[in-house]
């Protein structure tokens, strides 16, 4: 038989269910499951209006006959649980509710009915790994409305006591064998402790023009790391004095750090574009030497040769004062390549400036470098009443062999030839 008549019968029911006609409704799809014995939705939807009234055998016969006709419709293994729970039959209904999820991976509501039976039942830990998987599979839309603030509150309360327990349990079993080991030594797994039971996230590089694969997503790397960091360090109060200079006599030299190209969305930098409230002083760009500026700054141009620097044509190196007006606060944004790390030099900090890689927080300390892969999401603020300013220059990654760092210049020159001028690909 034709299927319209049957949905236009479940149709009709629905507005009557919703103008409280439940009796009628009721009636429409008894009709519509004469029609076609076992419809999903019209048996479903019939065994809902029955189990509200506590019938619940004849909804279970109901539901069992929609899941004969189409075994994988989620919508009635979460009835089938509820049914069970009504029952008193806990088991049943857990069993029924990881059907709906197995046949329905976004069945977020059935994962919420799952966490709340295991907690019922005295299974914290089951319960917080599923309060844990349910808050995640909510819409992100629906998961911030207020409708669903308690839910989300109690999950989190849940799954944050949980990991506490976690750690606790963690940190006994692994006590002894930590114990007399150095900070230095200690940290990377201090650190996969802190991800394992929640404390911190999983940090990732998303490289937006040339990704290079198996190399470590490192937000920041410790300056002892790079045995040039010293002598570059060594310059800074000569560095700051040169950019003093400059800032005194040369401010048109100083650039939009921001300067989107035509017919390009700035998107987040939009307040900052042509905007000198974020200015550049280049010493290098593009790959470019800006000789009236290495000349009026010889101890910067020199000392950032200590490091190794990329150098592709028309890319890099890049290298250059990056200035942050008082109040301004940079979006986080990913660059290029994780084939090289970004270097800040910190020359002029006022307190209350903050800069963010991935999950750490740091403060710029004047004349210590700052080593980090700028691949991994980032952000700056300057919260002084005072201009931040700190030079900028990008190295290789160290993680990268000779061999890698000769191809990856190649490949980017060849990028660069390939496309011209109708793409931005970043400064390396």
């Amino acid at each position: 038989m034709s299927m319209e008549p049957v949905d236009t019968l479940i149709q009709r029911a629905e507005q009557a269910i919703a103008n409280g006609g439940v009796l009628s409704a009721m009636a429409d799809l008894r009709r519509a499951l004469q029609i076609v014995p076992g419809h999903a939705r019209a048996a479903s939807r019939l065994a809902d209006l029955l189990m509200q009234q506590t019938q619940w055998d004849e909804a279970v016969v109901l539901l069992n006959e929609a899941l004969r006709n189409e075994p994988s419709f989620a919508p009635a293994h979460v009835l089938l649980a509820r049914c069970a729970m009504g029952r008193g039959d806990s088991e049943a209904a857990l069993a029924s509710l990881n059907r709906a999820i197995l046949y329905d991976n976004s069945a977020w509501g059935a994962r919420i009915e799952k966490a709340q039976l295991l907690e019922a039942l005295g299974r914290p830990r089951e319960a917080a790994l599923g309060w844990q998987e349910a808050a995640s599979s909510i819409p992100a839309a629906l998961r911030e409305s207020p409708r669903m603030r308690g839910v989300m509150e109690h999950a989190q309360s849940v799954v944050t006591q949980n990991l506490a327990q976690l750690r606790d349990h963690l940190m006994d079993d692994l006590g002894e064998a930590m114990r007399g080991e150095s900070d230095a030594d200690l940290r990377r797994f201090h650190h996969a402790l802190d991800i394992a039971t929640g404390r911190r996230g999983f940090v990732v590089a998303e490289p937006v023009f040339f990704p290079f694969p198996r190399l470590p997503a490192i937000p920041f790397f410790e300056r002892d790391q790079f045995p040039w960091a010293e002598e570059v360090e060594s310059h800074w109060q000569g560095i700051r004095e040169e950019l003093l200079g400059v800032m005194n006599h040369d401010e048109a030299g100083f650039d939009a750090y921001v300067q989107t190209r035509e017919g390009q969305s700035s998107a987040q930098f939009a307040p900052l574009d042509r905007n000198k409230a974020w200015s550049a002083y280049f010493l290098w760009k593009h790959g470019q030497r800006i000789d009236a500026h290495c000349q009026a700054c010889p101890t910067a141009a020199s000392a950032i040769e200590a490091a190794p620097l990329p150098r592709i044509r028309a890319r890099a190196p890049a290298a250059f004062f990056s200035r942050l007006d008082p109040g301004v606060h940079i979006p986080p944004h990913n660059g290029a390549t994780n084939a090289r790390l970004t270097v800040h030099l910190p020359l002029i900090v006022p307190d209350n400036c903050r800069f963010r890689v991935g999950d750490e927080t740091r403060q710029w300390q004047e004349g210590t470098l700052l080593l980090f892969d700028d691949t991994i999401r980032h952000e700056a603020w300057n919260g002084s009443d005072r201009q931040r300013v700190v030079m900028i220059f990008d190295i290789w990654n160290p993680f990268l062999t000779e061999l890698e760092r000769s191809l990856v210049t190649r490949a980017i020159e060849g990028l660069v030839s390939f496309y011209g001028d109708h793409a931005d690909l970043g400064e390396l």
